[in-house]
């Protein structure tokens, strides 16, 4: 008979206490169970990790790995890599984009507890999820808010922003045009690949006239922003262009970014292979890349295709001349000037042309002041010449009610 019969049972004594499992005993008299070994938990102490004496001198956490020292030598890019599986599709352009500034982060001498990637929405935007630094997967378009903020709160901080054509250009358009003219010291890496990706196939910002997706099944009716003519007439500090199947020649541009005191816009064209696959296969394919695409560095003349072709002024308008032909050398073709607003502005209209090659490398570099130095400096000014006041004081001053 069970217990539940045994209790219901008219012929069981009232008296009868409710059977207990085997082993347990009066239930009163029971202690709390302990884990084994623990004895009293009056005489416990707090368990701490192997090694550590006291919790209060147990130091802030770093990102695993980070050097205890004031430099970052000896690092390579494993130390900047996470321990998170990477979750973009097989053979996407941003594995090339990450694998580039992994390798680069550890030329840059910066220790990783001071280094930052921000993101807004999209693929790209995962970003700071594979780096093993500091970072924030912000909201959509807002990436450029969030790092001036960081930038200006924590200037000794390595900023970088990691966002897509779509979260930068669409939903972020506000955003982008302010941080270029405010001139931040930070780097933006904008993935281009004229798609929004993550949401699967719609056209963006970027895509091309004519462009058949699921949001545009008759063809995009909209005109395209060119986003190195966008930076520049936002009066970009620095505004570059390269490509994720030249690693080598990303990381140069990374590099010159990361060097430049202000905002270091970077335009990567970056192959969607899922929703638009070979877009920039003209510019990036070993086939076509000569003939297509024209890589300028200060200083040297525009020349392409091997140093068979050349560009040269004809007024404003940039023309192809044959240097093989006889009638023009290298000496006609116009020697770059990148820190020429209005040379940079020509070269950035050069965009999707039949006849011209798409350019790559620094359009612009200007040096000026940067926002963020100069809030600080602004803070320090009014501090020396009025104190440093209270919060209180502030909420006091000037015109107060008080409501009943």
């Amino acid at each position: 008979m069970s217990d539940n019969d045994s209790q219901n049972d008219p012929n069981t004594p009232k008296g009868r206490k409710p059977t207990l499992p085997p082993g347990m005993g009066t239930p009163a008299a029971k202690k709390p169970t302990l884990p084994p070994g623990m004895g009293t938990p009056a005489a416990k102490k707090p368990t701490l990790p192997p090694g550590m004496d006291k919790p209060a001198a147990k130091k802030p956490s770093l990102p695993p790995g980070a050097p205890s020292g004031d430099g970052a030598s000896g690092l390579t890019r494993a130390d900047f890599a996470s321990d998170q599986d990477v979750r973009w599709c097989p053979g996407c352009g941003d594995y090339a984009i990450l694998a580039t500034v992994q390798r680069l982060m550890p030329e840059l001498g910066v220790p990783r507890e001071n280094v930052v990637f921000i993101s807004g929405i999209g693929c790209s935007s995962r970003f700071p999820y594979y780096m093993n630094t500091y970072g924030m997967h912000s909201i959509h378009g807002r990436a450029p808010t969030v790092a001036t903020g960081l930038k200006a709160s924590r200037p000794d901080l390595d900023v970088w922003m990691i966002t897509g054509d779509g979260d930068s250009l669409s939903i972020g358009g506000n955003h982008i045009i302010h941080i270029m003219r405010r001139n931040v010291d930070l780097q933006i890496i904008m993935f281009n690949n004229q798609i929004y990706g993550l949401t699967k196939g719609q056209y963006s910002p970027t895509s091309e006239v004519g462009k058949v997706t699921k949001s545009t099944p008759f063809g995009s009716i909209d005109h395209p922003f060119n986003p190195i003519a966008l930076v520049l007439g936002a009066d970009a500090a620095f505004a570059a262009r390269t490509m994720d199947r030249d690693p080598k020649h990303m990381k140069d541009i990374l590099k010159r970014a990361h060097d430049f005191k202000g905002t270091g816009f970077v335009e990567v064209y970056q192959n969607c292979n899922i929703f638009n696959d070979g877009a920039f296969f003209d510019f990036t394919e070993k086939a076509t890349k000569s003939d297509r695409a024209v890589f300028f560095e200060h200083g040297k003349p525009l020349v392409y295709a091997g140093g068979t072709k050349g560009l040269r002024l004809d007024g404003f308008n940039l023309k192809s001349i044959d240097l093989d032909e006889g009638s023009w050398g290298t000496d006609d073709c116009l020697v770059y000037d990148e820190t020429s607003l209005e040379l940079a502005t020509i070269l950035a209209r050069v965009y999707w042309h039949d006849e011209l090659p798409q350019p790559f490398g620094v359009f612009y570099r200007e040096e000026r002041p940067t926002y963020d130095a100069q809030v600080n400096e602004q803070v320090q000014s009014v501090i020396e010449a009025r104190g440093k006041g209270s919060l209180a004081d502030l909420l006091a001053e000037g015109d107060t009610w008080v409501v009943q």
